[in-house]
């Protein structure tokens, strides 16, 4: 049973432009406020005392983060963790702004765009001359040990993204060169594990870690990319990674997170990250081959990861924690399937009204989780604001293009 205030059926209706606009803007004022700094559930190493505490081994560094990611009272004043800019999440207000732009045309949304652009142009990781990103933090985890700033595929992959979401909305030769240089860094610096069929991309530099969510995104940039610049090598190595994620589907049509024996959980925004990749692989390569995995994968997130009346659940075959990083990639992977799914589109705007009303706190950021019985109110920058900004942004565009279609059809002349 859900709590009688987390109710999804009042949600049934599409949210009004004005709602969204407001919590946008409820958020964006949170946020600017803040200078889009804040913390993450795994920072617990910005720390110096929690560092110390680790005494330089791994596991005890993975505990102190895992304490400090479950607990719902925010200790980071108490050990000294300092706020900080998350690349990821900068990368994520790129994207998000850029759309606000699409939608408004205001000129403070042109500088923001330029603001996170520039921001991500000076803070690329230094040690490489190819264009990546990492995390602002010490990052240890199961698998072995990242320090502040070394480069993921994710991150990199995400900030790519939002770069060629520049390139084209301006034409701007050097957002498409930052794309481009972000796939060498792939192409050069990552490992790549052959098993055939196909070859993954690794996490980092550091490791060999075969994690699906991460080697899909590495190939849709590369796919995007490759699209744009006619590289036919890019488009291949892209179908190589994408073998190899396809290959690897389970028969009920999900993936796990990765291959190593610990990584064998499956959850919704991971899955929908292996979605809405594969989508964007296939529709940049019009390469049909991975059109059934494509479709059995996104009958099981729709069936295994919403209750009956559409809430979006972190793990399969349970309600808690209700997480915000889901809900916004709920909302994200709904939209991006809604041209093939006619039900994605009402469902992905309802649960944004239900997170609007029932997430946002009233100061305007976004809550971390709701669990069964107590809800944690830490204002995650990355996790959460950063992820929510981008899925009402696309929310807002799609309502955009929504009434534009309801004024074509009607006969009038969209502006």
């Amino acid at each position: 049973m859900l709590h009688t205030d987390l109710n999804f059926s009042d949600s049934k209706n599409r949210p009004r432009p004005a709602d969204l606009e407001s919590s946008i803007a409820r958020l964006e004022d949170w946020l600017e406020w803040r200078d889009f700094q804040g913390n993450d559930p795994h920072d617990a190493l910005r720390s110096p005392l929690v560092r110390a505490l680790t005494f330089n081994n791994r596991w005890l560094g993975v505990a102190w983060v895992q304490l400090f990611r479950r607990s719902p009272l925010d200790l980071r004043r108490l050990f000294g963790v300092a706020a900080g800019h998350n690349p990821k999440g900068m990368g994520l207000f790129l994207a998000a702004y850029i759309r606000r732009y699409r939608v408004t045309g205001e000129r403070r949304d042109g500088e923001r765009i330029a603001f996170f652009a520039d921001w991500l142009r000076q803070n690329r990781c230094p040690q490489f001359q190819e264009a990546s990103w990492g995390y602002n933090f010490d990052w240890p985890n199961r698998s072995f040990f990242a320090p502040a700033g070394t480069p993921t595929i994710v991150n990199t992959a995400f900030v790519a993204h939002a770069f060629l979401d520049c390139h084209e909305l301006f034409g701007k030769a050097e957002d498409l060169e930052t794309a481009r240089s972000a796939c060498d860094f792939m192409l050069r610096r990552l490992a790549v594990i052959k098993q055939p069929p196909g070859a993954c991309f690794s996490y980092t530099p550091l490791d060999r870690r075969r994690v699906h969510n991460a080697n899909m995104l590495g190939a849709s940039l590369l796919a995007r990319v490759g699209r744009i610049t006619g590289e036919r090598h890019l488009l291949e190595r892209a179908r190589q990674a994408a073998l190899y994620t396809v290959a690897r589907q389970s028969a009920d049509g999900s993936w796990p997170y990765g291959e190593g024996r610990s990584e064998r959980w499956v959850d919704n925004f991971h899955t929908g990250f292996v979605l809405t990749a594969l989508l964007d692989y296939i529709r940049c390569s019009e390469d049909s081959a991975f059109e059934d995995s494509l479709e059995r994968g996104y009958r099981f997130w729709r069936s295994s990861f919403f209750t009956r009346d559409g809430l979006a659940k972190h793990y399969a075959g349970k309600l808690y924690p209700i997480d915000a990083h889901a809900v916004a990639q709920a909302i994200l992977t709904l939209l991006a399937f809604s041209g093939r799914d006619p039900e994605a589109g009402a469902r992905a705007f309802r649960l944004a009204a239900w997170a609007r009303v029932h997430m946002q706190d009233e100061s305007g950021y976004f809550h971390y989780q709701i669990g069964r019985w107590l809800r944690n109110r830490i204002p995650y920058i990355r996790w959460s604001q950063a992820w929510m900004l981008r899925a009402l942004a696309e929310c807002l565009t799609r309502e955009q293009c929504h009434r534009n279609f309801v004024l074509i059809a009607g006969g009038k002349r969209c502006v």
